[in-house]
C-alpha cells in the first residue's frame, strides 16, 4: 500500500519528468503507482495533468473525471475538467458554471468560461459577460485583457480598449492598468493612439522609466527619429531584453546596422536570446556577413514534406471550418484578412485532427532526425531530442486578398504550414500569389532585403523551418487557404536530467 507521503513523491518525481521533457515516463510512473492505488485521487488528478501536457485530451479526461470520484468538491478538478473539455472541443460553459459554484470568485474560472463561450461563437454572450464583472471589479487585469481582445475578434475595433479607458477614469493612479492599456494598443500596431496615452499617463503618474520605454517605442514606430534616438539614449544602458529587441528595430530601420548587429550580439549569451537572433540574421544579412547563412541557411534547417496520401483533407477541411467561429483576425498575430482559432489546435479529439497530429510528429522525428551535426552556439542547432511536444497548434483561414504578415514565433523550435484547402491557379492568381515567404523583413524596418526563398502551397504539403526565421505570405485574388500551423517545443536544455 502506498501512503500519502510516498504519493507526494510520485507527483513530485513525475513533474520532475514532465519538467525534462520525459511525458511518457512520467506517465508510466503515476499509471503504475495507480495499480497499487486504485482510489487514489491525488495521482488521478496527476496523471489528468500530464496527459494534458501531452495533448492527450481524452485519456486526461478520463483520468481527471476518475479523481472527481474521490474528490467531488475540489474546485481545481472540476476547473481542470471544464478546461480539458474545452480544449479537446467540447461543450464547456456548463463545466466552468460547476467549477464556478465551487470557487465564485477564481478569476482563472471566470476566464476559462469566457473563453468557453468564445470557443463556441458565443461572442455577444462572453462580451456581455465580462463587462458586468468587470463593471464591479474594474482592477481584474485578466477580464481587461480578455474583453479586449474578444472585442477586436468580434469585429468591434474601435472597442479596443473601452474597458480599461473606463476604468482609468475612477483608478487614474493604478500604474498596471495604464500598462494593460498601452500593451493592448501596441498589439494592434496602434503606436499614435499609444503616444497619445502614454502622455495621460504621465500626467497621472508622473515620469517613470517604464513610461520612457513606452515613449521610445511609440516614437520609432512613428518614425519620429530624433525623438526616439534622444529616448533610447536616455534609458541607456539597455539591460531588458525586449527594450533591447526594440533598440534594435530602431537602429535597423533608421539605417544603423552596423550598431544593431553589436547591439545583438551582446545580448546572444542572455536566456531569452531567441527574440534577438532575428533581429541580428537581418542585421548581418544587411551587412553580408556570413555569419547569417550559418544562422539561416544551413541544409535540413528548412524541409518540405508532402503527406496528401497520409491525411484524408477533405474531412479535415470541413472539421477545421466548423472551428473557424471568429469574425476577424486575432490581435496580435500576423493574419490580415482572415481568421485564426484559439487554443490548442492538436488538444482538440476530433478524430480528423487526431490523424493529423499523429502523422505531423512523425514527420517532425524525421525532420530532426535529418538536422546538421549539434552546434552548442547555434540557438536552433544546440537543441536535439526524439520526444517531440508542440508549443503551439491552430488554424488559419485566409480569404481574397488575405495574407500573413512577415513575422516570427521565437518562443518555439520549429514553425509550420500544412495546407489543407487552396484556391485553383485562376483564383489563386500568378505565380508567387499565395506563396510562402521565408527571411523577409517586415516593411516597416525599410530594409532593402528580399525574401531568400519562397515556397509554393500544394494541399498536402508541409513545410517545417525554425521558428526564429522571418516568413509571411503574399496576398491571393480569391478564394480559401486554409492551413494548419504549429510550433514544436523547443526542448528542455542539453544535461538536464531527474
Amino acid at each position: 500500500m502506498i501512503s500519502s507521503v510516498d504519493t507526494d513523491n510520485v507527483i513530485q518525481r513525475a513533474q520532475a519528468l514532465s519538467n525534462a521533457g520525459q511525458i511518457a515516463q512520467a506517465i508510466d510512473l503515476v499509471r503504475s503507482a495507480i495499480e497499487d492505488r486504485q482510489n487514489d485521487g491525488k495521482l488521478w488528478h496527476m496523471l489528468g495533468i500530464l496527459h494534458r501536457t501531452d495533448q492527450d485530451s481524452a485519456a486526461a479526461l478520463v483520468a481527471l473525471e476518475k479523481a472527481l470520484t474521490y474528490q467531488s468538491e475540489n474546485p481545481v478538478l472540476h476547473h481542470a475538467v471544464a478546461r480539458v473539455s474545452m480544449e479537446a472541443g467540447l461543450p464547456a460553459v456548463d463545466k466552468f458554471d460547476k467549477a464556478r459554484s465551487f470557487a465564485p470568485n477564481d478569476g482563472s474560472i471566470i476566464l476559462g468560461r469566457s473563453a468557453a463561450q468564445l470557443a463556441a461563437g458565443q461572442f455577444d454572450e462572453a462580451i456581455a459577460d465580462l463587462e458586468l464583472i468587470l463593471a464591479s471589479n474594474p482592477l481584474w487585469l485578466e477580464g481587461h485583457e480578455l474583453l479586449s481582445e474578444a472585442r477586436w475578434s468580434s469585429g468591434d475595433k474601435d472597442g479596443l480598449t473601452k474597458s480599461f479607458v473606463e476604468a482609468l477614469q475612477s483608478n487614474r493612479q493604478n500604474g498596471s492598468l495604464w500598462a494593460k492599456c498601452l500593451d493592448a494598443l501596441f498589439k494592434a500596431d496602434r503606436f499614435a493612439d499609444a503616444a497619445e496615452m502614454v502622455g495621460e499617463a504621465r500626467k497621472a503618474l508622473g515620469d517613470s522609466r517604464g513610461l520612457m520605454m513606452y515613449d521610445a517605442i511609440c516614437a520609432s514606430e512613428l518614425g519620429e527619429t530624433e525623438k526616439a534616438n534622444r529616448l533610447f539614449a536616455s534609458l541607456a544602458p539597455i539591460t531588458e531584453i525586449a527594450l533591447a529587441v526594440r533598440h534594435m528595430r530602431h537602429l535597423l530601420r533608421t539605417g544603423h546596422i552596423d550598431l544593431a548587429a553589436r547591439l545583438g550580439e551582446s545580448f546572444i549569451q542572455d536566456s531569452e536570446a531567441h527574440q534577438i537572433w532575428p533581429y541580428l540574421s537581418l542585421a548581418w544579412r544587411a551587412l553580408d556577413d556570413p555569419r547569417w547563412k550559418w544562422l539561416d541557411e544551413q541544409d535540413g534547417l528548412v524541409q518540405i514534406y508532402d503527406l496528401q496520401d497520409q491525411i484524408d483533407l477533405a474531412g479535415l477541411a470541413q472539421c477545421l471550418r466548423s472551428i473557424h467561429v471568429a469574425k476577424e483576425d486575432m490581435i496580435g498575430q500576423s493574419v490580415r484578412g482572415g481568421t485564426q482559432t484559439d487554443g490548442p489546435l492538436f488538444a482538440r479529439i476530433d478524430p480528423e485532427i487526431r490523424k493529423l497530429r499523429s502523422v505531423i510528429q512523425s514527420t517532425v522525428r524525421t525532420h530532426v532526425a535529418g538536422l546538421p551535426v549539434v552546434d552548442p552556439s547555434h540557438p536552433v542547432l544546440r537543441h536535439r531530442s526524439d520526444s517531440i511536444s508542440f508549443s503551439g497548434s491552430w488554424s488559419v483561414r485566409l480569404t481574397g486578398k488575405g495574407f500573413h504578415t512577415s513575422h516570427l514565433h521565437p518562443m518555439g523550435w520549429f514553425s509550420s504550414a500544412f495546407y489543407v484547402n487552396l484556391p485553383d491557379e485562376a483564383n489563386m492568381g500568378p505565380p508567387p500569389a499565395g506563396w510562402l515567404a521565408l527571411g523577409a523583413p517586415p516593411p516597416e524596418l525599410n530594409l532593402d532585403l528580399s525574401s531568400v526563398r519562397r515556397i509554393e502551397p500544394k494541399p498536402g504539403r508541409l513545410v517545417i523551418f525554425p521558428s526564429i526565421m522571418w516568413h509571411g505570405t503574399i496576398p491571393f485574388d480569391e478564394g480559401e487557404r486554409l492551413s494548419v500551423a504549429f510550433d514544436v517545443a523547443t526542448p528542455p536544455t542539453p544535461g538536464h536530467s531527474v
